[in-house]
């Protein structure tokens, strides 16, 4: 039997409404060298297990005992994975019947490029972005390009800072060598964090215009709930520490305890300020294996001279921008 090119790590927590779509979406992809479909189940209990394997029995499934979260169980999906590159797929999605193989033959063509992310449409409405690729402020946050405007606006493939997670490419030695997501982040962040060490190493990431992928966004978790919040607000704080190169660390500073400060305050606007000072509160506590991790990023770094030209200067512009669309 021929090896699979590429491997599909679909995850999934409680997604039964969702897996029909995105599976029956996988199954007809087409143009592509061999494939497989891996679904992780991080421990459902609206027996999606059961569904896949009666309903689609060409899925290979994986059974978490426990909620592993977003790093866990993709890692998880990556480690059983057989594949040359990983595709990483939200369970949300409907993807276009090309779209694994425009992700492949982005790898295949452009050598320096270890991550290729698609054009993320809004599930009911395509006319709509809801990703291009990940930004990174020099303030230290991250943001989704695009978020909300028009997908004509963005028809371009380019390079871009980083991958969005639900649904992008790796070459698997790369994800490897990064030691694939970091579990202590559980969930939010996880991609713009691997993006981070990625380009670290000297990979470039690329936002292929014609990889399209309806999505219904945080379907699992909900894009302002509690937990969204106290994650996403602990993780940028080490996602920052982790992988900011010394000198542009020094000079950042004062522009990220800004921007800090003015999402906590956001966040009180929004009612949601208690989960945000617990993710802060966490990030502290956490300070030093982060920083243990800092020291080891940091030591197998080979590239730092381009980081800051791709990361965007205007937060405040962005960041209004990203809150108006909601």
């Amino acid at each position: 039997m021929t090896p699979p090119v590429v491997s599909v790590i679909v995850l999934n927590y409680n997604g039964r409404r969702w897996l029909a779509g995105c599976l029956d979406a996988l199954a007809a992809q087409v143009g592509v060298p061999a494939f497989e479909i891996v679904l992780v189940d991080n421990a459902s209990t609206d027996g999606s297990a059961a569904f896949v394997r009666t309903e689609y029995r060409s899925v290979r499934l994986i059974e978490s005992e426990s909620n592993r979260g977003f790093a866990g169980g993709n890692n998880l999906g990556a480690q059983k994975a057989a594949g040359r590159f990983l595709a990483f797929l939200n369970n949300d999605t409907i993807a276009a019947q090309d779209w694994l193989s425009r992700l492949v033959s982005v790898l295949d063509e452009r050598p320096d490029v270890g991550l290729a992310t698609s054009k993320l449409v809004l599930m009911d409405d395509p006319s709509r972005l809801d990703s291009a690729g990940d930004g990174y402020l020099r303030a230290g946050g991250a943001y989704k390009r695009g978020h909300g405007r028009p997908a004509a606006d963005h028809g371009v493939s380019r390079e871009v800072f980083g991958a969005c997670g639900a649904a992008f490419v790796v070459r698997r030695a790369l994800f490897e060598r990064l030691g694939g997501f970091d579990e202590s982040f559980f969930m939010v962040y996880e991609d713009v964090d691997l993006s981070y060490r990625a380009r670290l190493a000297g990979f470039r990431c690329w936002y292929a215009a014609d990889a399209v992928v309806r999505h219904a966004g945080s379907a699992t978790l909900g894009r302002a709930s509690e937990t969204a919040v106290f994650y996403g607000q602990r993780n940028l704080e080490w996602t920052w520490i982790k992988n900011t190169p010394r000198s542009l660390l020094w000079r950042s500073a004062p522009v990220h305890l800004l921007y800090s400060l003015s999402g906590l305050a956001h966040y009180a606007r929004a009612g949601r300020l208690w989960p945000a000072l617990r993710g802060k509160a966490a990030a502290l506590r956490g300070l030093p294996a982060a920083l243990r991790s800092r020291r080891i990023v940091q030591a197998g770094l080979e590239s730092a001279d381009s980081i800051e030209s791709q990361m965007d200067r205007n937060w405040i512009a962005i960041k209004r921008s990203e809150k108006s669309a909601g």
